[in-house]
């Protein structure tokens, strides 16, 4: 079996496979033992880089936040190879009700990193990171507060995701005046039909040395080339799931985006390839 490329976190130390597997469906749009088939099956082709967050499965609701860390926790208890995964998680969104229940204040990052540790049944992860910027809280209490977690052991590097180009740069800056490690890393959505992030986020990595995570890939499977223009949206994908369905829909299913894919379809089809490859070596 050949190995999986590896690269460095941008000019930081860290070395991830190139690919890391999402989890976001994990305990909804997939039941748990698919989700642990799908575990298996990346963590023998040495894909062994996770990323997931508190307030996962994707378009579940207040009961199921925290299902698909509580998945990944029970795995890698019972495989026993905690010490052979890069594991990364988030904080930010809504976990619980009342006061302090989501955001990047002190309280509720502290409270967040403790939460999610029980639920992975593991001491510590690989990169912790903000799942949104909070307009409500000022970014030095939010790096003072990820510093500590890194201090304590939780976690080893802090990185952020949905951090517009300008949010990141304040945050990048504040790090360095205060003597913190800050963010080594951004994770934004990309992929052939969203590009936004060309025009001044991913210039600014580049500038700064961040390394890049970036989620949809294939634009929640829309870039598979499965769905046909016109057609009414199926259940059971992430186009109907639960309270992301609005989200998704929004994003992707237009009549401008099916025009797209179709388009690219016939050019990948005519050379002999498959939709879903194309678009994951595009990004790569």
């Amino acid at each position: 079996m050949a190995s999986i490329e590896r690269r460095r976190m941008g000019r930081n130390g860290l070395e991830v496979p190139a690919l890391c597997l999402g989890t976001m469906t994990f305990g909804l749009q997939v039941d748990e033992s698919g989700s642990r088939a799908i575990l298996d099956k990346a963590f023998d082709h040495q894909l062994r880089f996770l990323d997931t967050a508190d307030a996962y499965p994707l378009g579940g609701t207040r009961e199921t936040v925290g299902d698909t860390e509580a998945i990944i926790g029970r795995w890698m208890k019972d495989k026993g190879n905690r010490s052979d995964i890069l594991l990364a998680t988030k904080c930010f969104a809504p976990t619980r009700s009342g006061p302090n229940g989501w955001g990047l204040s002190r309280q509720h990052i502290m409270e967040s990193i403790d939460a999610s540790l029980t639920r992975l049944d593991t001491d510590y992860v690989d990169l912790y990171q903000a799942h949104g910027f909070d307009p409500n809280t000022p970014i030095e209490e939010t790096l003072r507060a990820f510093e500590d977690v890194v201090r304590s052991g939780k976690a080893r590097y802090i990185g952020c995701s949905n951090y517009p180009a300008w949010r990141l740069a304040e945050a990048l800056r504040s790090a360095e005046r205060l003597g913190l490690a800050g963010y080594i890393s951004v994770q934004p959505r990309y992929n052939l039909l969203y590009r936004d992030i060309e025009v001044e986020l991913l210039p600014l990595c580049v500038d700064q040395g961040l390394g890049v995570i970036v989620y949809n890939p294939l634009a929640g499977g829309f870039l598979s080339g499965k769905y046909k223009p016109g057609q009414d949206v199926e259940q059971g994908t992430r186009f109907a799931l639960g309270t992301a369905a609005e989200r998704y829909q929004a994003r992707y299913w237009q009549d401008s985006q099916f025009a797209a894919v179709e388009t690219l379809k016939a050019v990948v089809e005519a050379r002999g390839l498959n939709m879903v490859s194309v678009s994951v070596a595009w990004v790569l």
